[in-house]
């Protein structure tokens, strides 16, 4: 028996365990203990492949299993976590058809499906993404709980604008857009080992570690939009 053969595909499941655990904790409103277990299965996500390819057992039950993985990880955990936003800030409207709106926090959830499919089948996406990775995007949406939590005593605006159920609908909608939309965003590979042809990557990388060593929770949100941004601009002025 090829043990070796296993190994990928036993990470994947641990992904797909640890997005288990995040929609538990998610349903007892522990944001931070899931935002932790999703981001110990993107870390395991990671891994699945890096295995896969030392090993050279990659194929197509691995690929099947890494995107069922990530739907439930990095896509159904972060609509739940919307789901539970809006249902907070839903709380006095419990009449008509606004009893109904929580369920609109599951369009992240048919976005990431919708962008794992596409994935799947795009020859594009090798070396670079077209549109935000699920699990980027998963952060992004976890982050937004823990924000709220640990940042509203210092801004009454973020309090304000995070339990606002207009504003979650558009961070929803928008969502679902960019998993989705033709923006190519660069990759973090590091294909040669010279400065020049990664500048990019290491300006984005030393931002990013002190956004979140200075700012915490809320530095994992500005992070994944500093990575949109610097996407945008590095298409629209850098690229050769």
């Amino acid at each position: 028996m090829n043990i070796k053969k296993h190994i990928p595909n036993t990470i994947t499941l641990l992904n797909l365990f640890c997005g288990c655990i995040a929609l538990v904790f998610v349903s007892n409103d522990r944001f931070e203990m899931a935002f932790y277990f999703v981001c110990l299965g993107i870390f395991l996500d990671f891994f699945d492949g890096f295995f896969a390819r030392l090993f050279n057992v990659s194929g197509a039950l691995g690929l099947q299993l890494d995107s069922l993985a990530d739907m439930v990880t990095s896509g159904v955990v972060p609509g739940f976590v919307m789901y539970k936003m809006m249902q907070s800030s839903s709380v006095y409207m419990n009449e008509g058809w606004l009893q109904y709106f929580p369920y609109l926090g599951f369009i992240i959830t048919l976005g990431s499906c919708f962008r794992l499919a596409k994935f799947n089948i795009d020859t594009r996406q090798t070396d670079s993404f077209i549109g935000l990775p699920t699990p980027a995007n998963a952060l992004f949406i976890l982050s937004l709980p823990l924000v709220k939590e640990y940042y509203s005593e210092e801004s009454l605006m973020v309090l304000e604008i995070l339990t606002e159920k207009w504003v979650l609908l558009l961070i929803a909608l928008f969502s679902a857009y960019i998993l989705n939309a033709e923006i190519p965003l660069f990759s973090l590979k590091i294909k040669k080992i010279n400065f020049k042809d990664n500048l990019l990557q290491i300006v984005f990388l030393a931002i990013s570690v002190l956004m979140l060593f200075s700012l915490h929770y809320l530095g994992v949100t500005l992070v994944i939009v500093f990575y949109v941004l610097l996407s945008v601009i590095n298409n629209k002025f850098l690229k050769n």
